[in-house]
């Protein structure tokens, strides 16, 4: 009973008097009492039993453990992604029915601290998976770099990150192939709040760059950033001409708004009618905490290309809205609706363009430091073309799935 001990009687005549981890002394069912205690654990006058369920009062999670730790300088860790769901999405979990380690993460960093000056670093992140295929750099398939380094069933490898980092006082630059700035959602599961992901960070947003990318800390409230990127998803070989920059800004303590574009040639696009894509995008995210437990974030993602001939390759707009409230550092709930409008990105780019809804609500649940447990339901409906988006070109569709995620 999380380390409640029967202690005997007490003055107020309850017969269950307990200690919840600390010395002052509580009795079950009795809300006269006061606790007072310092380690973490809630007093059960209020809460009865519930208190002392994990999750369901006051969070008490140690440290976590770490594998390799920091050596020299070095911050070397990683995590595991064990996941299953019921149907499949063309997102990351397009493999159902099964269970399935979507990510064995490894990574070396080396974070950069210009406190004093100059100072150099660099990060190497190499994933394995179920989804490493989404994770490589296809955006130029010709084989290149990690893009074949797919291992059957689904299953492959990726090194979706390798940039040197170079600070001094309020400016950094990356130079390499990193993670993009673009949207709210991530590739890295422990980053993300939902175990499946928005069709608009799938579809409409790239992954990774290859380039050049400055940011300067204009102040405590603004960072500025802007480089030049070798197309979408690529590796290190010319796959595009592109600008990428943008803006975080502090509004207010509560509100902070993120502004990020990418504009020229993306990719190559090899195999498709036209040739290269071409065209601008750009996702604004606002992320305002409602309260101290109530977090509210709204993104707005547009992005409009063409290919060389002029022709319509993708024309899509979403909205994403997540709502995430934090019980404790043990127990979080949320849920997030997305509206997707496309063309172009389903079926090989020959619908019509449809509208995509989706409705997902989850649990965050953390029995140790170095565990997640994320369950969701989700509800997807389609409104015009289903082709290509749901199992067997359905309307709608109710998803179950959840994963573990455990750190080190």
């Amino acid at each position: 009973m999380c380390g409640c001990e029967p202690v005997g009687g007490c003055d107020t005549g309850c017969e269950n008097e307990v200690t919840c981890g600390c010395e002052t002394i509580g009795c079950l069912g009795d809300c006269g009492c006061d606790s007072g205690c310092d380690s973490g654990c809630d007093s059960l006058c209020g809460g009865g039993l519930g208190s002392c369920l994990p999750g369901m009062g006051d969070c008490c999670l140690d440290d976590p453990y770490t594998l390799f730790g920091d050596v020299c300088g070095i911050e070397v860790g990683g995590w595991a992604s064990i996941g299953y769901h019921t149907k499949a999405l063309p997102l990351f979990n397009s493999r159902p029915d099964n269970v399935q380690l979507q990510q064995a993460w490894l990574y070396a960093e080396k974070a950069i601290d210009t406190s004093c000056g100059f100072d150099i670093g660099g990060r190497i992140d190499y994933v394995y998976g179920t989804d490493g295929p989404d994770t490589q750099a296809f955006g130029i398939d010709n084989g290149h770099w990690d893009n074949d380094w797919d291992n059957g069933g689904d299953y492959g490898h990726a090194i979706p990150q390798l940039y040197t980092e170079m600070g001094y006082g309020d400016l950094s630059v990356k130079v390499g192939k990193f993670f993009t700035t673009i949207g709210f959602e991530v590739v890295a599961a422990p980053d993300n709040f939902f175990y499946s992901h928005a069709y608009t960070m799938y579809n409409s947003e790239p992954f990774t760059h290859t380039g050049a990318l400055a940011t300067y800390d204009v102040s405590d409230d603004l960072s500025v950033f802007g480089g030049y990127t070798v197309g979408w998803d690529s590796g290190f070989e010319d796959n595009g001409d592109s600008y990428l920059g943008g803006f975080s800004a502090g509004l207010t303590d509560d509100l902070t708004l993120t502004y990020a574009t990418t504009v020229g040639r993306f990719n190559e696009r090899q195999g498709v009618a036209g040739g290269a894509e071409r065209g601008y995008m750009h996702s604004i995210v606002a992320d305002y905490a409602v309260s101290d437990n109530l977090q509210y974030i709204i993104q707005s993602d547009v992005l409009d290309s063409e290919d060389a001939a002029g022709a319509t390759v993708r024309d899509t707009f979403g909205i994403n809205q997540y709502l995430i409230y934090n019980i404790n550092d043990c127990l979080s709930l949320g849920g997030r609706f997305e509206w997707y409008q496309n063309e172009g990105v389903f079926d090989d780019g020959n619908n019509t363009g449809s509208d995509v809804y989706a409705l997902t609500t989850g649990i965050n649940y953390r029995p140790h430091a170095n565990v997640l447990i994320r369950p969701e339901v989700r509800w997807d409906w389609v409104d015009g073309d289903t082709t290509g988006i749901l199992e067997n070109d359905d309307d709608d569709q109710t998803t179950f799935g959840f994963d573990t995620i455990f750190t080190f």
